[in-house]
């Protein structure tokens, strides 16, 4: 323990950034008052996570060579599409207004495409991949928690005799003309096309010329299996599963997944017919999973390590923290703690490949580590209480956690009331674990006045990894938890 610092008496008239969200303690820019300062030794080590909760902004589809493990991970996904309510009278043109129609008079599509949208990927555009996708023989259970274990294929939910359908595909497509993909490029959007052209046989036996038409002619019959999402998963269509299934170099992001029902119609009685389409999209509203597949052995190696600590996803390594809650509390019974900083800085030895792959992650949540899992299945945002974020300075290569004094009063009062046996029964009380998250914001305009507040927080699926100064057998200098009581006269 450092020596505690001499006792000064100061006014306190404003924060500086090393002591934010401390006012409410240190409370009245006139008050005087004594402070002291100390810190403390802080112990962390790796743990590795097999699976997380697969809800995310996004889906992934991939697989990609770690460079640091030399291991494989793999990414498929499942998805839902959306019918939202207010535009379920408006999907498809009147029946009488479409001009594709087959020999017995009745609307049909003229092509259907499924498009996968993507945010961003990592690794080589032009490596050749292969994936497969499936229908869904019923929709997965909705209301329900999903991990990145859980195999929609293993769980038997793939159409025996549905749509399978193997597409070849790189993110740069080689096959479109320089044009094209100069379009694509200037329009931002990157995209993995799925032409559904083939006859379609419905669970009723009832054959289509494609896929678009069974839906097309399903609206027109059973208008009523389109008035929410719900109801058209359970009764029109239960979604895709997209499985890698050969290739290796790139990792895709993908924020949207579409389908496209293409026909021609016109809106008058007239003979011009003009194409138009019907698009279903994958959105927050249904149910998206993805399956991650690591290599377990390794991960565990890797977590074992005593000379760093891992933060490593998708799916991979967390860092522990022991915080010295006892220390910090026994040591001043008689003081106030006002506020705690701690400082965790990460290690630059990444191999040049390793640093072109394997971003580091850009945001970390600390929780307590019994609150883990409650976390993310109650869908819940840091309150500055018991949980907390901190994002990456790249400057001085570091995740600073401001002001975490609320937490370790509350893990302080929790052990205290919890009586003597406390330790025992919850012997992870004093842990915290540093994870690497996404997060999405909301904004609020009052007044003329912008506010952006944090409206979910999610894991982090994207691949990402970065090595921590710490560990049980740290060479470094200690990781220390910087304090500041208010003295009691």
């Amino acid at each position: 323990m450092a020596g505690i610092v001499a006792l000064m008496m100061i006014t306190i008239s404003s924060c500086d950034e090393d002591t934010v969200g401390v006012g409410k303690t240190l409370t009245s820019n006139v008050d005087l008052f004594t402070i002291e300062t100390d810190t403390f030794d802080v112990t962390t080590r790796s743990i590795a996570i097999d699976a997380v909760l697969s809800h995310s902004n996004y889906t992934y589809l991939g697989r990609i060579k770690d460079p640091e493990t030399s291991a494989y991970i793999t990414a498929d996904y499942m998805t839902q599409f959306a019918v939202l309510e207010n535009v379920k009278d408006s999907l498809f043109v009147p029946d009488k207004y479409v001009l594709s129609r087959d020999e017995n008079d009745k609307a049909m599509s003229d092509s259907c495409v499924v498009t996968l949208i993507l945010n961003k990927f990592i690794g080589d555009s032009l490596a050749a991949m292969k994936m497969t996708m499936y229908e869904l023989d019923r929709p997965v259970e909705d209301g329900k928690n999903y991990y990145t274990n859980f195999d929609p294929e293993a769980e038997g939910y793939l159409r025996a005799d549905g749509i399978k359908q193997n597409i070849m595909y790189s993110i740069t497509n080689m096959q479109d003309n320089d044009s094209t993909r100069k379009a694509d490029a200037t329009n931002g959007e990157l995209t993995i096309n799925i032409v559904l052209d083939k006859p379609y046989i419905d669970k009723n036996n009832v054959k289509y010329n494609n896929f678009g038409t069974y839906l097309l002619r399903t609206y027109y019959d059973h208008p009523e299996y389109f008035k929410n999402s719900q109801t058209f998963t359970k009764k029109v269509f239960p979604g895709f599963y997209f499985k890698t299934t050969d290739g290796v170099g790139v990792m895709s992001e993908i924020v949207a997944t579409r389908i496209a029902v293409f026909y021609l119609y016109t809106d008058k009685e007239e003979t011009v017919g003009y194409y138009d389409s019907s698009l279903f999209y994958s959105t927050e509203e249904v149910l998206q999973t993805t399956h991650i597949t690591n290599d377990e052995t390794r991960i565990s190696e890797m977590a074992a390590e005593t000379n760093c600590t891992y933060l490593k996803t998708p799916a991979g390594i967390y860092t522990e923290v022991t915080l010295p809650i006892d220390d910090i509390k026994l040591n001043h019974e008689t003081d106030t703690l006002s506020s705690a900083k701690v400082v965790f800085h990460k290690m630059n030895d990444k191999t040049e490949l390793a640093e072109k792959l394997l971003k580091d992650p850009t945001t970390l949540l600390m929780v307590p580590k019994d609150s883990l899992t409650g976390f993310f299945e109650k869908h819940q945002t840091p309150d500055n209480v018991t949980s907390y974020l901190a994002t990456l300075n790249s400057s001085y290569n570091s995740y600073t956690f401001n002001n975490i004094s609320t937490l370790i009063n509350v893990l302080y009062e929790r052990k205290i009331v919890g009586g003597t046996n406390y330790t025992t029964e919850h012997p992870n009380w004093n842990k915290v674990v540093l994870i690497p998250v996404q997060t999405s914001t909301a904004t609020s305009t009052s007044y003329n006045t912008t506010t952006s507040t944090i409206s979910a927080v999610n894991n982090e699926m994207s691949i990402t990894s970065s090595r921590l100064v710490g560990g049980p057998d740290n060479p470094h200098a200690p990781i220390q938890i910087s304090v500041i009581y208010n003295k009691n006269k």
